[in-house]
């Protein structure tokens, strides 16, 4: 019989502990090596009759064994113990208990590591794609994609039940006993080829996707941007245009689109604003190198999605000036400022003004920085030099007049004597 409460025991398993005292795996290790074996072939839905036969073991004493493991597990019913085999990592679909002993012990201390070239490919940037090999998968309904996308998301951590709860249910959560459910069914769909895991580990802390065998959109798109920034800072400008471009290539849309959740909400909010700092990053780098023309071009096209972000408004209409286009460029503001009075009920901002009026006086305000930064210093040494030719000049006069002073002096006196 447990040895625990139900109300502990679901306690327990809220937090990822399931009555071990928070030894994640501990409570399978504490199985004899039989035992696990048990648990393994009841986790495949095998009846007594069929775990006996697999075994070579009497029906009865396999009845004795699943006493055993439910009372050391903390169990309720077969059922609890069949969650418990798979959240555990003790068996995945399609793995019976007619392996070794051996390979059942190996499964629950640690993974034997990924089938070789095998590699599950993530896409969030969109639409949530699954690539396992280099084909398409299957992983579900909406909810069980959040979950997907909630792991792949925190690929450096495990994400224990209660985060994934929060995150993918919010204030609807269900329960504590529904993730071992959904995660149990992304296991199914994606295991890793002949390899008795799936993609998906579990430790003390919660779940994750296994290092190593798993790629994430982005994550590669966050490396190109630090790529990117790399480039410009070393003085390549040309490579981080290059670098941006690869990154945004990545974007399929409307991140996440389609997930449920509070996490899937907030993330698809700050990956679009992602896009667009790296789309103005990208076409300042493009101004800087005089492809003005492929500025403009991005730019309109931003600020079509994008109609009252006065920053993308501001560079875009730099860019039409820059390009002789400054009818254009004053069509922006008139187009921006008219958004901006409809939807928000504000005038533009500062940034659009100047932007205006730079346009209105015919300065070259989309110059990259580095030449507004240029022509500044030039104007500074300038002044400088003129203040020195100017004291130069005070100086030399000075000294004409020092002379002078003295002849008018020495002539005094000797008028004097001569009187």
């Amino acid at each position: 019989m447990p040895t625990t409460t139900a109300p502990q025991r679901r306690r327990d398993r809220q937090d990822g502990t399931d009555g071990q005292d928070g030894q994640g795996l501990t409570g399978a290790a504490a199985l004899t090596p039989q035992e696990r074996e048990v648990l393994a072939a009841l986790g495949c839905g095998m009846e007594d009759a069929e775990i006996a036969e697999a075994l070579a073991l009497p029906e009865r004493e396999v009845a004795g064994q699943l006493e055993c493991i439910l009372a050391k597990l903390g169990l309720r019913d077969r059922a609890a113990a069949i969650v418990h085999a798979f959240d555990c990592g003790l068996v995945v679909p399609g793995q019976g208990p007619r392996r070794q002993a051996a390979s059942l012990v190996t499964t629950v201390h640690g993974p034997t590591g990924p089938a070789p070239g095998a590699r599950l490919r993530v896409s969030l940037l969109g639409p949530l794609r699954a690539r396992l090999d280099g084909r398409p998968m299957d992983v579900g309904p909406v909810r069980q994609q959040a979950v997907l996308a909630a792991l792949a998301l925190s690929r450096e951590r495990s994400v224990s039940r209660q985060e994934l709860l929060d995150g993918v249910w919010g204030m609807e959560s269900p329960g504590a006993n529904v993730v071992p459910v959904y995660v149990y069914r992304l296991r199914k769909c994606l295991p890793l080829g002949e390899c008795p895991e799936s993609v998906i580990g579990r430790d003390r802390y919660g779940y994750r996707l296994v290092p190593g065998v798993v790629e994430v959109d982005v994550t590669y798109m966050e490396e190109l941007v630090t790529a990117a920034g790399a480039a410009e800072r070393a003085g390549d400008p040309a490579e981080a245009v290059r670098l941006c471009a690869r990154a945004l290539k990545l974007f399929r849309g409307e991140p996440l689109a389609g997930l449920p959740g509070p996490l899937a909400e907030l993330e698809r909010l700050r990956l679009v604003e992602r896009r667009v700092a790296l789309a103005q990053r990208k076409a300042q780098w493009q101004l800087r190198l005089g492809r003005i023309a492929e500025a403009a071009t991005d730019l309109s096209a931003l600020a079509l999605e994008q109609p009252l972000n006065e920053p993308v408004a501001a560079l875009l209409m730099h860019a039409l000036h820059r390009c002789g286009r400054r009818a254009e460029a004053l069509a922006v503001f008139e187009r921006t400022a008219r958004r901006l009075d409809d939807d928000l009920g504000v005038a533009p901002g500062e940034l659009l003004r100047r932007a205006r009026w730079s346009v209105l006086r015919g300065e070259d305000a989309g110059g990259d920085r580095e030449q507004i930064k240029g022509r500044e210093r030039v104007r500074g040494r300038e002044q400088v030099r003129g203040r020195q030719q100017v004291r130069g000049r005070e100086q030399v006069r000075g000294r004409e007049q020092v002379p002078g002073r003295e002849r008018v002096h020495g002539r005094g006196p000797g008028r004097a004597g001569a009187a």
